[in-house]
This record gives C-alpha cells, sequence and structure tokens, in this order.
C-alpha cells in the first residue's frame, strides 16, 4: 500500500493493522450518524454526487459497477469510477458472485482510483443483476454470499469494506440478521439494510421493525435505508432505532436539500424552510450546466438528464404541464426559457390569490 492510497481513506476510519477491528470505525459512526447517499444506477454520477455534498451528505457511493467490468478495463465502468477530491469519504459499490473475481476487481479498483471503502451489492432486486446471481440473488445464498465477502475483505484490508443487503428474498425467507451476522464475521466494518424484500422491490412500506433488529443484533455499524422522505422520518428513525446511520436515497433525487434540512434539524433543533421556487429552478440549472459541461455534448448531456428533470419536477406547482415541457428539453438555453416561464406563472399565482 503506497502513501497516495493510504492516506486516501483516513477519512473512514479502520484499524490500519487487520481491516477487521471496527472500533475507530463505530467511535466515527457514534459521533456523526452519517447521512448516506444511497447508489442509485443512473442517477448518483459524479455531478450529483457532489451536489448533495454541498447540500450536507456525509458519504456518498458511486453507482454499483460489476466485477467483470473492472476485470475486462470496460472504458464506461471506468468511468463510472471517477470521482473528485472533495466527494471523499466515498465508496465504490460492486455487485458479482464469484468470490475470486470480486477480489480480484476490489483490488484493481483500490489501485486505479483509492476509494475510502469497498461496498457490496447484495440488495439489488434488478433482474438483470439477479439472473446472474449478482446482487439480492445472494441473500438466497448465505454460502456463497459468505465466501464473497470475505474474499473481498481480505484482497482490499485495511480499506475497509461495507455491504448492503435487504431483508430477505422474500416475506417468506426474510434472514436480514441471518445475513448482517455472517457479514459481521466475515470482517465487514458497516451494514446497510434495505427495510424491503427483493419481492418487494421498491413497493409497499419499508419494516423498519426489522432494521432495528438488525441494528439490535450486531456489533458493527448498521445504516437504515427506505423511505426516509422528510426530516420528521429521518429523526424518527435515528431516535427510536439503534441505527447509527441513515441513508437517502429516492427523496435525494427530487429533494437533495433533505440533507441540509436533517443536518439543520440534528445541530440546532429547528426545522429549515424548503428551498424557494427560485431556489430550486437555480440548483436545477446548476446541475444542468455541470452535467453537460462534463459530457462535452449539450444535447445528449440534457436528454440523458430528463430523467433527473421529472424528479426534479415533482411537488412544484402546475407539475404535469411543467414536466411535459421537460420531456422534450434539448438544451440549457430551452431550460433556462422553461424555469422563466413558469417562474412568471408562479408568481402571478401568488398575486392573484
Amino acid at each position: 500500500m503506497n502513501e497516495r492510497q493510504t492516506s486516501s481513506y483516513r477519512s473512514f476510519p479502520t484499524d490500519t493493522d487487520t481491516g477487521t477491528d471496527t472500533s475507530p470505525m463505530l467511535a466515527w459512526f457514534n459521533k456523526m450518524r452519517p447521512l448516506y447517499l444511497a447508489p442509485m444506477a443512473g442517477v448518483t454520477d459524479s455531478v450529483f454526487r457532489r451536489l448533495c455534498k454541498e447540500q450536507g451528505a456525509d458519504v456518498l457511493v458511486t453507482e454499483f459497477v460489476s466485477a467483470d467490468g473492472i476485470l475486462h478495463r470496460n472504458q464506461r465502468t471506468r468511468e463510472m469510477l471517477s470521482f473528485q477530491a472533495e466527494e471523499r469519504p466515498l465508496g465504490v459499490q460492486l455487485f458479482g458472485a464469484d468470490p475470486q473475481r470480486m477480489a480480484e476487481a476490489a483490488k484493481s479498483v483500490i489501485d486505479w482510483v483509492q476509494p475510502d471503502f469497498i461496498d457490496l451489492n447484495f440488495g439489488c432486486p434488478v433482474n438483470k443483476v439477479v439472473s446472474k446471481h449478482g446482487g439480492s440473488a445472494l441473500l438466497r445464498d448465505c454460502p456463497l454470499l459468505e465466501r464473497v465477502a470475505s474474499a473481498v475483505v481480505k484482497a482490499v484490508a485495511p480499506v475497509p469494506v461495507t455491504a448492503k443487503i435487504r431483508l430477505g428474498w422474500s416475506s417468506e425467507t426474510i434472514n436480514a440478521t441471518t445475513t448482517a451476522t455472517i457479514l459481521e464475521q466475515t470482517g465487514i466494518a458497516a451494514v446497510a439494510v434495505h427495510g424491503r424484500t427483493k419481492e418487494q422491490g421498491y413497493s409497499g412500506a419499508a419494516d423498519w421493525e426489522a432494521i432495528a433488529q438488525v441494528a439490535e443484533t450486531v456489533s458493527i455499524p448498521v445504516i437504515g435505508n427506505g423511505d426516509l422522505v422528510d426530516v420528521d422520518e429521518i429523526i424518527l428513525r435515528l431516535q427510536s432505532t439503534k441505527v447509527r446511520g441513515l441513508m437517502i436515497g429516492r427523496a435525494a433525487m427530487t429533494s437533495p436539500w433533505i440533507f441540509r434540512r436533517a443536518k439543520h434539524f440534528l445541530q440546532t433543533g429547528e426545522f429549515l424552510a424548503d428551498p424557494s421556487i427560485e431556489e430550486r429552478w437555480s440548483h436545477i440549472l446548476r446541475h444542468c450546466l455541470m452535467a453537460t459541461a462534463e459530457t462535452g455534448s449539450e444535447r445528449h448531456g440534457m436528454t440523458a438528464l430528463r430523467g433527473r428533470l421529472m424528479s426534479y419536477s415533482k411537488g412544484m406547482p402546475g407539475g404535469r404541464s411543467l414536466r411535459a415541457e421537460l420531456q422534450q428539453v434539448s438544451s440549457v438555453a430551452q431550460l433556462e426559457a422553461i424555469s422563466e416561464r413558469h417562474l412568471a406563472w408562479v408568481r402571478e399565482e401568488v398575486v392573484s390569490v
């Protein structure tokens, strides 16, 4: 391990001798109660991560990347690993089901980009991942899950390894406490638990009693994930469970300022007002300017951002007609014109009331 690599993960503590004594990490979690930005495919690229970091996200994780893509030196995969210094502490999330290849891929990631930690995806419910025995498929094969986790922990020590799981494959096979216990025994430093099963996908309500049970069972930090849609929900889960951190996903797509508002309450006990419609549009335009500058093609970049614009428009006045316009956006200038019309309309509505 060279000096550059050693310094790269000091912001996410672990024991530097074995990588398995998690007491320094426990102290960090207990002090921070960190808010994570959940890794989301097609969403949490470097630009979005940096914007969420500015809003108060404590820990970032890349979109998941496949071990095979890394070992094949896939260019798209290498682009997804790219991040900037201000994003730290940051983890790279890997998925796969072959212990040796996962270990080799994790070592390659450490060599290439020196992340602060490696995160293992044992929770993705998407069929194209599960069909390759990745993601939540491993929740049905705990012996293989154990071999994957052990191989990666040993391969990259002393860099910390974390994992993300779901409650189980189905409501009939919920095994999150068992899975988390196995992961703890392999040397996994922290585990994020999404409060749904694979079969639920993102439907129904997250089961926070089950997440709380996992946090009661293991001694490593548990990060709770699921239905954290506002500050009230965040405070409730921190106060009513023993989770040592929370992971926010879909709510951040609509309102990345949820991190800032939650942090403000945790620090002051006071609720911070939602950003004004003008502030929301300023954020949206900045996101698009940053993204298109890095893409190099404004039309391609704006087309790719349409999904993000749909999320941002949620809860905005006149949302239906606004989304109809946003679905056709192909330039920043076009978006600026839409924002100006929308702001003018909102101001007129306020005056008329």
